[in-house]
């Protein structure tokens, strides 16, 4: 039997809000953060694929939380409140630094746009699904971090 040569059983991802990286939100089943950075191929009657046209990107996320614990609450009260809030992918306090090609995915300015709590089960806790917007992501892939949208001077 061969020793594997990655720690991936060992490493994880965690859900923070708001920069607090020593408190992640959980318990978290599932977070689905979503990069639209469309563009329009434009063609003349010379030439196709002359240039493009590229349309304000937008970012949103989606996530699913058991109903126990803190996190449906907070969740719940942000989207309440309506107050922004930074929400992120980390890697988990004790997991490797090279396991993951990212150190941080962070969405600024963000803002819960609708909630659905899930029936009652007699089997596991009840899940609520939140969905939201960002006005700006951060991804740090080790390299420094890149913002968007650029800032157009």
């Amino acid at each position: 039997m061969t020793t594997p040569l990655t720690t991936w059983m060992s490493s994880r991802l965690a859900v923070v809000l708001d920069g607090k990286s020593d408190k992640p939100l959980t318990p978290v089943d599932t977070f689905t953060p979503t990069f639209a950075l469309n563009a329009e191929v434009i063609h003349s009657l010379e030439a196709t694929h002359v240039g493009y046209i590229a349309q304000p990107a937008s970012f949103t996320f989606q996530m699913t939380v058991k109903a126990i614990g803190g996190a449906a609450a907070e969740l719940t009260r942000l989207a309440m409140t309506g107050k922004e809030f930074s929400i992120g992918l980390y890697q988990a306090k004790g997991s490797s630094t090279d396991e993951w090609d990212f150190q941080k995915l962070l969405f600024n300015k963000c803002l819960i746009t609708s909630a659905n709590p899930s029936n009652a089960v007699v089997n596991g806790a009840p899940a609520a699904t939140f969905s939201g917007v960002a006005r700006e992501a951060v991804v740090d892939d080790g390299g420094g971090e890149t913002k968007l949208p650029k800032v157009m001077a």
